[in-house]
């Protein structure tokens, strides 16, 4: 019998459309994948397993099924994007619990081109944090269960990771979609501003994108084109061709190794002028060795690949620090207006107190994306691409860390994740990537950076690196639920 969980988007839609298998079939397999896994995963909040059979059914019954992206592809969305007839959460108990009346606009578009939503994924409370845990449950990295999954869309991430959905839909705040990418070996990608609707209320003060979490380039740029409404890449196949039974995949054959989503001489990028940097942005946070090593890595192959690279550094200004906390807590004072403040966490309230504060003092002034993008402006217009690590060290612990104090938390996670926040604020394309392994076994992972509108262009990267530098794309299951 022919396992579908831990096939990738691509495959799966392929095979839908062909009738190969029916999306119910399809579904079937990753919520049994589901059930197996996720005890120890702690990816979704919400299973919605009788109404995502149903929405199965109704996709395989669509008279353009041979015309739909995502035909039959499930897909998790994470508990801080409207799914209707579900509640909406945000990681908290002081959210209201009454469904959604509407899907977001994301959802709905995932929806209209095949997608069947199988759950909504753990966040941290108000999605403030690297790591995710709250009153909901823990987020585990499936690579290694003892760390962090990352956060704040660290659910979807876990689940696309250990293989219980192949596409998994977040955000990205301060690095959202890119920490816990970075953590389980992903693509994470935030999109440039205006690129995917985003409709997430303050949003940060315009920090925040929708974007896609995948395993293969191609799975990223099919699920990034839906979401940004881009049908001239949606990827469907020539109804005309055969149909026959998928190609091997890694979990079939053992592996390990990324073998879709290869280099196409359509995505084979030209040679660029890459930009290769570990400074972090955060004065006094460094990047440890062994993510430095694995940048310095990628920057070597893409040199041998035919690219232009040089060392060379982002004009980061001295007081983005202070920019980007104001903004972090800034943003968490808005999202928390209107809540219960006894049902919310302390480190939620005090998160929110020190934003408000930041208010009092005029530091969240709406000047600071303009005058951080005049001073990128003569760097991007002499790089192409930049080149980064994604994270600065390893994730921490997979602990109850919202019952430890705030200061405790923005430590952990600024000594973490410094490398991120810089493209939120200016609004470029950024996303994480795997890219080879840390001394701890765990996947590594570095960061692109493009000019506005270079999503694409940022994804042939990926796509050439996937080529040259191939990844395994799930984490092991357990052995009794392991594909045939």
């Amino acid at each position: 019998m022919t396992k579908w969980a831990g096939r990738t988007a691509t495959e799966i839609a392929d095979a839908v459309r062909r009738k190969v298998v029916t999306p119910r079939e399809v579904v079937a397999d990753h919520l049994a994948r589901i059930a197996a896994e996720d005890g120890r995963i702690g990816a979704f909040r919400v299973v919605r397993a009788a109404a995502a059979l149903e929405e199965a059914e109704a996709v395989g019954a669509r008279a353009d099924l041979s015309r739909l992206p995502l035909a039959g592809v499930p897909v998790a969305v994470k508990d801080n994007l409207p799914v209707r007839g579900e509640t909406t959460r945000h990681g908290s108990a002081a959210t209201p619990a009454a469904p959604a009346d509407d899907d977001h606009v994301t959802v709905a578009r995932l929806r209209a081109a095949g997608a069947v939503v199988v759950g909504l994924t753990h966040v941290p409370e108000l999605c403030v944090f690297g790591t995710t845990d709250g009153v909901h449950g823990i987020s585990r990295n499936p690579w290694d269960p003892a760390r962090t999954a990352g956060g704040s869309s660290g659910g979807s991430a876990a689940a696309v990771a250990a293989g219980l959905v192949p596409i998994a839909l977040g955000n990205d705040g301060m690095g959202s979609l890119r920490i816990p990418a970075a953590h389980c070996g992903l693509i994470g990608l935030k999109p440039g501003t205006g690129r995917v609707p985003v409709d997430l209320g303050g949003a940060w003060f315009g920090m925040s994108e929708n974007g896609p979490l995948a395993t293969t380039s191609a799975d990223a740029r099919l699920m990034f084109s839906v979401l940004a409404g881009d049908h001239s890449t949606g990827g469907v196949v020539d109804e005309a061709a055969p149909a026959t039974e998928p190609a091997e995949s890694d979990a079939d054959s053992g592996s390990g190794k990324s073998r879709v989503g290869r280099t196409s001489p359509a995505h084979q990028p030209h040679p660029l002028k890459i930009a290769f940097s570990t400074r972090s942005p955060i004065a006094g946070v460094r990047v440890s060795g062994p993510y430095a090593a694995l940048a310095r890595q990628a920057a070597r192959t893409l040199a041998e690949a035919g690219h232009h690279v040089a060392t060379a550094h982002p004009p980061y200004p001295l007081s983005f620090g202070a920019v980007i906390l104001a903004r972090w807590t800034g943003g968490t004072a808005q999202d928390a207006e209107g809540l219960d403040p006894r049902l919310l966490m302390a480190r939620t309230r005090r998160h929110a107190a020190v934003g408000r504060f930041a208010g009092r003092l005029g530091m969240l002034r709406t000047d600071h994306q303009a005058a951080l993008n005049e001073r990128l402006e003569p760097f991007f217009a002499e790089y192409d691409v930049l080149l980064t690590p994604a994270l600065a060290r390893r994730g921490p612990a997979a602990d109850p860390w919202h019952q430890r104090g705030w200061l405790a938390n923005v430590l952990v996670n600024t000594a973490c994740s410094p490398m991120t926040p810089p493209w939120n604020l200016s609004g470029l394309p950024a996303l994480a990537m795997p890219f080879g392994s840390l001394p701890t076994g765990l996947p590594g992972s570095v960061q692109l950076v493009g000019r506005s509108g270079s999503e694409h262009q940022l994804l042939d990267v990926v796509a050439q690196l996937e080529e040259l530098r191939p990844w395994r794309r799930t984490a092991p299951a357990t052995p009794a639920h392991r594909p045939d």
